[in-house]
């Protein structure tokens, strides 16, 4: 019996052609929604770890004293969970594709601007103003 459905289906797959399209001779379809790497702005970036921390693979460091962001693109599975953590919204999925990797690296390093300094505030809610010195 499971001869005749496999000759079925052979013989519907010599006359409807592929199923799958061929990836690097025809581009592949694209979404909003598709994944394709993750990109930061390095100018939103507060050095908060949660993306380090919320990273399965561990794909993500962040270095607070050197005020640098790197991520392994051969250790990110594109998960998007470093996207949806990111308290600035730095971090943005990209729906294009990396160039495939052929030796190991990947590593990108980014400086990024840290977290920013708060004004003193004062008792009325006004801004300080510098005192002169004479």
């Amino acid at each position: 019996m499971t001869f005749f459905q496999m000759t079925k289906t052979v013989i519907k797959s010599l006359f409807r052609g592929p199923s799958t399209l061929m990836y690097p001779a025809k581009p592949a379809k694209k979404t909003p929604l598709t994944r394709g790497h993750v990109t930061i702005n390095p100018a939103g970036c507060i050095t908060c770890r949660s993306c380090q921390r919320k990273c399965p693979t561990g794909a993500i460091c962040v270095e607070v004293k050197e005020k640098s962001w790197q991520i392994d693109n051969m250790r990110c599975v594109v998960c998007s969970a470093c996207v949806d953590v990111c308290p600035t919204k730095c971090l943005t999925m990209d729906t294009q594709y990396r160039a495939p990797l052929t030796a190991r690296g990947g590593k990108e390093k980014y400086p990024v601007a840290g977290p920013k300094k708060k004004e003193p505030a004062t008792v009325d809610g006004a801004k300080p103003t510098p005192e002169k010195k004479e």
